[in-house]
């Protein structure tokens, strides 16, 4: 059963308009969170993954969509898992639960952000019993980036996941457009047979975009880097089942 509880966004599309009306209303806690990654940035443990933008967006969409669980497939190191454990903690509610063959997360998010919010499985997310996808109201995926993998949970995860969950996959347009036989190529396929539209900041794919949310961020106070990236490659729409 879908959470009834959550916030979902029904007028809105998920446009440019749509996320500048978001950097508007979250600025100021948003530079707080980019304060707090910089410093959890400079920990020995911990290695970025996430450009800016896409970090930023999944902040600011987990503040506005609120839910009360978020499913993260693919940790790394736990640079995405801080910044959804920053949203988290700004909603006042919800929880994660991150899925990853190896456990360097662990011990490189901070221990004050994972208390009472986090939940990490070790282990291949495709052999996880349960209805764990059933009940998450958010769903990010930054794990294998092959073909197999994508039409494994194109085919298996997503169809059980509720519809209007939000969903963001990482590392799809590094390019205008995604490579052969890779991750980005087949969420596209699948994305443009069900007629769902996308959002992108990536400057490969969407440089009026990118360029749009550039100016918003400086004239926000939100223009120094935190990280070093800049190819945005994530994607984000609505799950429409």
């Amino acid at each position: 059963m879908p959470n009834l509880g959550v916030m979902r966004p029904v007028l809105e599309a998920l446009d440019i308009e749509f996320i500048i009306e978001l950097y508007r209303t979250y600025a100021e806690d948003l530079a707080n969170v980019r304060a707090a990654q910089r410093k959890v940035l400079g920990t020995p443990e911990m290695e970025a993954k996430l450009d800016d933008v896409e970090a930023e967006l999944t902040y600011l969409m987990i503040r506005r969509f609120r839910p009360e669980l978020v499913t993260e497939v693919g940790t790394f190191r736990g640079w995405s898992t801080t910044w959804i454990l920053h949203a988290l903690r700004d909603n006042r509610t919800g929880r994660l639960a991150s899925y990853d063959l190896i456990d360097n997360a662990v011990r490189a998010v901070p221990p004050e952000l994972a208390e009472g919010r986090w939940d990490f499985h070790c282990g291949d997310v495709r052999k996880q019993c349960g209805d764990w996808a059933a009940k998450s109201d958010y769903l990010f995926i930054d794990a294998a980036h092959n073909a197999s993998f994508a039409r494994w949970y194109l085919a298996h995860l997503l169809p059980t996941v509720p519809a209007g969950t939000p969903v963001s996959v990482h590392d799809v347009f590094h390019h205008r457009r995604p490579l052969p036989f890779t991750e980005g190529a087949e969420v596209l396929r699948w994305l443009n047979r069900r007629d769902i539209p996308f959002f992108t900041a990536a400057p490969a794919r969407a440089p009026d975009v990118h360029q749009r949310l550039t100016a918003l961020r400086t004239r926000l106070g939100l223009g120094e880097p935190v990280h070093t990236g800049t190819d945005n490659p994530m994607l984000f729409f609505l799950l429409n089942n």
